[in-house]
């Protein structure tokens, strides 16, 4: 299962040993809906591996503003606690996961 991001939790997965992944997402968003699931199965064929959630954007605001996200979806990268790519938009699962295959 996809984890939960938050503006208070995110640094400590930023911190940790294993890449990231981020999809900032929101309730009314459509094409957020779209790649939910595809977010879902990444999170748990990598599970272990990766960290990959999501972070609801009406929620938290702070780390959506660090980045300066201005469109959803989009997902941020990280490698080393460093954002190494992002795409904006949603994309078919193979693109989803080359980029996640990138980060180990």
């Amino acid at each position: 299962m996809a984890l939960e991001f938050t503006d208070s939790n995110l640094k400590d997965y930023l911190a940790g040993d294993k890449p990231v992944v981020v999809d900032f997402w929101a309730e009314w968003c459509g094409p957020c809906r779209m790649i939910a699931p595809v977010v879902e199965e990444l999170a748990k064929e990598y599970e272990g591996k990766v960290a990959i959630g999501k972070m609801n954007v009406d929620e938290n605001t702070d780390t959506p503003d660090e980045y300066g996200i201005r469109s959803i979806p989009t997902l941020l990268f990280f490698k080393n606690g460093q954002l190494v790519d992002k795409m904006v938009g949603a994309a078919q699962k193979a693109v989803l996961e080359e980029k996640v295959k990138a980060l180990l």
